[in-house]
């Protein structure tokens, strides 16, 4: 192991690139959660950057990393839903990565459904969402079905460990929901499976590395062994944001009344039949105080990773960035899981700690973008995209500077239905009408849907967005406005690959923004 010490930035990094699937943005101590604690990212945070402000740019799953991966917002990956497969012309942090002398590796999973094209029909990684992105050496493979991590359990003696049924909790009846621990222990979580492996895989290398841990959890099934299963009370947390009942939240809105009863029971308690909106207050309290055990547990491990960077005198070399692919809605809304429109499902964390940074124990109050994530890294390792994206390096905001910046937050949500066309049928759309953007700010937030009513909500009086400001005559002005910077905004991040360079007499001409 190497023992320098970066104090400027010049001796080549480490890079580690942290995601905790699910993971809420305002589910952090550190700014100020009810009664969240989480350390660790806490720990992050005081020497390096925490970013208040940061949005997922789509979701579910592999759009929200494509986003993250690419630098490109959803109007330019195309990604649209898990299943839509990743160009292949698109650079990625992976690919930059060996383009920077690296050897990317991953640990859990990227979502990455492979470009079809290229493909024989018979390829098998063409039934399937959970590929890997281009350019990562896959180390240690943790994909949703969880084979590899099951396989470990009974390596340990957990026999029973042959299905996800592993995840309901001792005593509890298939799909009930219960606080209760499930038979593997804090050790033995699908967490501390990857942490043990990257682990593992440090200590074999000997030049600077690149390494990815993409943690499952929190994401569901709902379902933590002690001590964090009953770490927080249900109640206690924030207020709910939701309207008065569920029927109410449903009927504020078509997309709503389409999507809210066809969310089922089952993605969240393993084992759980029939729709979501059969559970109550109090089954949405018992469920968010299991979400926020969650969220403790991969806390628990992260400062298992800090403290063996330490061990192995890499905490100094490394950048590590921390962050999420979209967040949790947690009984917001009377709901859970990700998508539509609501902050809840969007704003997510960023930490980033690069020792070669100005400044550290900083806080960026700017709106920040997943797509920001690619260029700083290739800002820090000095390489170029190959392609045109859309997020901005973020190294000043690292160095304690103020630049000229985004005055708003941008994301993207699809809901169109491929394979079955359910969602088509429904409204009586094409599927390139079934999609969403929006654009907010510290004031407002304007939803644009493409053939469906558009929302405006006024989040300094409306912070839990629930009255829908859109066909209100007094505000007519505010929403053309917002529309306006909507439309902008999407002018100006349309491909601008070819688009910036000019043929001329003197050969090619490049424009660098």
């Amino acid at each position: 192991m190497r023992d320098q010490i970066s104090t400027e930035r010049g001796p080549k990094p480490n890079v580690l690139l942290i995601t905790a699937d699910q993971w809420r943005g305002d589910c952090l101590s550190s700014v100020g959660h009810a009664c969240v604690r989480t350390p660790n990212v806490d720990a992050l945070a005081k020497e390096g950057t925490l970013f208040r402000r940061h949005y997922a740019g789509a979701a579910p799953c592999s759009p929200a990393r494509a986003t993250l991966y690419t630098g490109l917002y959803q109007m330019n990956h195309r990604v649209c839903r898990n299943g839509s497969p990743l160009d292949r012309r698109f650079d990625n942090l992976a690919l930059a990565a060996r383009r920077a002398g690296y050897d990317p590796t991953l640990f859990g999973y990227t979502d990455t459904a492979p470009d079809p094209r290229d493909r024989d029909a018979n390829d098998p990684h063409l039934t399937t969402y959970e590929g890997v992105l281009p350019g990562f050496t896959a180390r240690q493979l943790l994909p949703e079905h969880e084979r590899q991590w099951l396989s470990w359990l009974r390596s340990r003696g957990h026999k029973e460990a042959v299905s996800r049924n592993i995840h309901i909790p001792v005593g509890a009846a298939s799909g009930e929901i219960s606080d209760a621990a499930p038979a593997y222990s804090r050790e033995e979580t699908q967490t501390a499976f990857l942490t043990g492996e990257f682990i593992r895989w440090m200590d074999e290398q000997d030049a600077p590395w690149f390494a990815h841990i993409s943690f499952l959890r929190p994401h569901p099934p709902f379902s933590v062994p002690e001590p964090f299963n009953r770490m927080f009370r249900p109640g206690e947390g924030p207020v709910f944001s939701r309207a008065a009942d569920c029927k109410t939240e449903q009927q504020s809105h078509p997309y709503l009344a389409y999507a809210m009863p066809r969310a089922g029971k089952g993605s969240f308690i393993h084992g759980a039949k029939g729709p979501l909106g059969e559970w109550n207050a109090a089954d949405f309290d018992a469920i968010r105080s299991i979400y926020y055990g969650m969220i403790a547990e991969v806390d628990d491990q992260l400062g298992r990773i800090w403290q063996a960077l330490k061990d192995a005198s890499e905490w100094n070399n490394t950048i590590i960035v921390f962050t999420s692919d979209h967040a949790e809605m947690a009984g917001d809304h009377w709901t859970l899981g990700k998508g539509g429109y609501f902050d809840g499902s969007y704003h997510i964390p960023l930490v980033i700690r690069d020792p070669g940074a100005a400044s550290a124990g900083g806080t960026v109050q700017n709106f920040t973008s997943a797509a920001d994530v690619f260029p700083t890294l290739c800002d820090r390792l000095g390489i170029r995209p190959a392609n045109s994206i859309d997020g901005c390096s973020l190294t000043s905001f690292l160095d304690g500077k103020d630049q000229a910046w985004r005055e708003e937050a941008f994301w993207e949500f699809d809901f169109r239905d491929i394979a079955y066309g359910e969602g088509e049928q429904h409204f009586g759309l094409r599927s390139n009408e079934l999609n969403l953007a929006v654009i907010r700010d510290e004031q407002f937030k304007y939803v644009h849907f493409t053939a469906l009513p558009a929302l405006l909500f006024d989040l300094v009086n409306d912070p839990m967005e629930l009255h829908n400001l859109a066909d209100d005559p007094a505000y007519a002005s505010v929403r053309l406005s917002y529309a306006e910077r909507l439309l902008s905004l999407r002018a100006r991040h349309l491909d601008q690959t070819l688009a910036y360079t000019e043929l001329t007499e003197k050969g090619p001409v490049t424009y660098r923004p």
